[in-house]
């Protein structure tokens, strides 16, 4: 698949979207949108870790999430509808304790309804410390429903 997403998205303007959010708790910040992916790294600190010293699988989900979820309001037409994550799955593959681990979302189906993405989180020597695959749905943006998209 490619080109998946409206043109007119930057990566400057996913940020802003971060603003507030968990994601800027978190440090999350987007990095590089493709042809038929969207990438989105988060440091492995004092934020993100577990009581053992490892990133925590909660902040893995938070990412996966995010960027998932990102990447499907680029997909939609925000004027007229909203997309919310209705299930997410993720495997735990390996510890990291520090440095920046990245999430790359490619989309397996882009359907009227429905979204699912394909994330994998990577440590900065490339290995898979993480795979989730998060499902979507699009509704239909109710007139007291604020969008963040711009």
């Amino acid at each position: 698949m490619s080109i998946w997403y409206d043109k007119n998205y930057t990566i400057e303007a996913l940020n802003r979207l971060g603003k507030d959010t968990m994601a800027e708790t978190l440090g999350m910040i987007f990095t590089e949108i493709g042809d038929d992916f969207l990438k989105l790294e988060m440091p492995v600190d004092n934020r993100s870790r577990q009581p053992y010293g490892l990133l925590h699988g909660g902040a893995s989900a938070a990412m996966a999430e995010t960027i998932g979820s990102v990447a499907s309001s680029m997909c939609i037409n925000n004027e007229k509808q909203i997309c919310v994550g209705i299930e997410i799955n993720c495997n735990h593959l390996k510890g990291v304790k520090n440095g920046i681990v990245t999430a790359t979302a490619t989309p397996l189906h882009l359907g009227a309804s429905s979204h699912v993405w394909d994330i994998k989180i990577t440590d900065e020597n490339r290995k898979l410390i993480c795979v989730s695959r998060l499902t979507v749905a699009i509704l239909k943006k109710r007139e007291d429903t604020k969008s963040q998209i711009s």
